[in-house]
């Protein structure tokens, strides 16, 4: 298959002195058992990064959800509100750094990972500008989308108290992305669960403490974040393991700000188009027939989801690196083994997940809702999640191969097809289910057609970090 992001992503440098593209090319692949392990190994601390990482918002929204019906709908539309219009934007640009940083590194050019990482958190940082008047505004907006008037005043307070959470998520992502692409995933980990320790206690102090209430959730959740890109910031700034890829500021951040963004953009719609069809769920429910009910199952439920899907989006970083890092360093071979590797470990946690759900159907609906009637409906959905969330996680770790190829523009093209296409002629859930299978499709036919041994031709990129053919 032609390589799509030749113009538009990564063009990696010539390999060091002893070793020819030739002999990348030709090298054998790691054993099955050896590939696995290694998988294994990165995915396990990013998955547990990535659910320690989620508890921030579901621990808040927990919290809300003892307060009562209304500022938990309120809460659950705010955070929707919040993840489509903020937080899947600055999550989908952090992720070009998967293909940057993942192929710089492999092919050892360690010096351009701190000024992609530099280059990435001014950008998002001036991208969180706009966002913020955004959330300001909140309340007004829910308002004329037609969501029902209590339920949006409620969003609008808990979003504005959110807004310090905002110019903290895209600095927290780029920390992550570049640690993720060194293969430096137990301090991500470790980071990830002391600050969901701290959001308990955080949390606590602000809604019961102080009597905040609601909007003590919300702050809590800046003050949570901030915790953890200081932690990140910290160790990269300390540790011998990034002595090479982080050199201090440079100047050279701010060039080519248009080159970054040539990949950011379809990295964030690659991301924004099928998170935005799951969060639109939420807003959409407001809508509905008893709109707080129906808010806040659709909210309870997406947050089992995401939980969730933190195994598959572990599972397809892990991917991201590794395919990045073995066609940065000319062994297509050993990216195609690590693809089949992890299509494998997907279907198996498919099962597995779909299995538990099933057995705790009845008993989760209580950690978030004294209402029976919360309870009762969380129960039925809780087996429409068993089924997206096998599909869903096959799709995230195609995904994370098309990152770590540089395919952010027909990942993009995939997910507006497959989500956009296919869910307005469904119900909610049952839209959402055909969209991931479409995509999923799609991902696969992709993927079996790609040449790797294409994937890894070397191109060259210019002392700026800037792609160059």
């Amino acid at each position: 298959m032609e390589n799509a992001s030749l113009e538009d992503a990564l063009l990696r440098k010539n390999p060091p002195v002893g070793e020819s593209i030739k002999e990348g090319a030709e090298s054998l692949a790691l054993p099955v058992s050896d590939e696995v392990k290694r998988q294994l190994r990165l995915a396990g601390p990013l998955i547990a990064g990535s659910l320690l990482q989620s508890l921030i918002q579901m621990i808040s929204v927990m919290f809300v959800g003892h307060l009562g019906e209304l500022p938990l709908a309120g809460a659950s539309m705010a955070s929707s509100f919040a993840a489509v219009t903020g937080f899947s934007l600055l999550l989908g640009m952090a992720s070009a750094l998967d293909t940057l940083c993942g192929q710089a590194f492999g092919a050892r050019q360690y010096s351009f990972l701190g000024i992609y990482k530099q280059r990435a958190m001014l950008l998002l940082t001036a991208v969180s500008v706009p966002l913020a008047v955004v959330w300001f505004n909140t309340g007004r907006i829910l308002v004329l989308f037609g969501q029902d008037a209590d339920i949006a005043a409620e969003a609008g307070t808990f979003a504005r108290w959110m807004i310090p959470a905002l110019f903290a998520y895209g600095p927290l992502q780029c920390h992550v992305r570049f640690l993720q692409t060194q293969n430096i995933v137990v301090p991500v980990m470790a980071s990830a669960g002391a600050t969901a320790a701290c959001h308990l206690v955080v949390c606590w102090a602000l809604v019961f403490g102080l009597g905040l209430g609601s909007k003590g959730a919300a702050l809590g959740n800046a003050v949570s974040y901030w915790i953890n890109v200081a932690i990140l910031a910290v160790y990269v700034r300390v540790s011998p393991d990034c002595n090479k890829t982080w050199t201090g500021f440079s100047v050279e951040a701010f060039r080519d700000a248009v080159g970054f963004l040539r990949l950011a953009i379809p990295s964030a719609l690659m991301v924004c188009l099928e998170w935005w069809s799951f969060e639109l769920l939420v807003l959409l429910s407001g809508l509905l027939p008893n709109p707080q009910l129906e808010t806040s199952v659709l909210s309870i439920t997406l947050n089992t989801a995401n939980c969730l899907f933190m195994i598959p989006y572990g599972l397809g970083a892990a991917i991201s690196t590794r395919v990045s890092n073995e066609l940065g360093a000319g062994r297509p071979r050993a990216a195609r083994l690590a693809v089949r590797v992890v299509m494998f470990l997907a279907v198996l946690e498919g099962l597995v997940m779909g299995l538990v759900l099933v057995c705790v159907r009845y008993i989760w609906g209580h950690a978030y809702s004294d209402e029976e009637e919360v309870v009762t409906y969380v129960a039925r959905m809780m087996l429409v999640i068993a089924v997206s969330n096998f599909f869903d996680g096959i799709q995230c770790v195609l995904s994370g191969v098309a990152r770590g190829c540089g395919w952010q523009k027909i990942g993009a093209c995939v997910n507006l097809g497959a989500f956009y296409a296919v869910v307005p002629e469904q119900g909610l859930w049952t839209g959402i289910i055909c969209g991931i299978v479409v995509q999923v499709f799609l991902l696969v036919i992709i993927t079996l057609c790609t040449d790797w041994r294409n994937e890894s031709m070397y191109d060259e990129f210019d002392d700026h970090g800037s792609w160059t053919d």
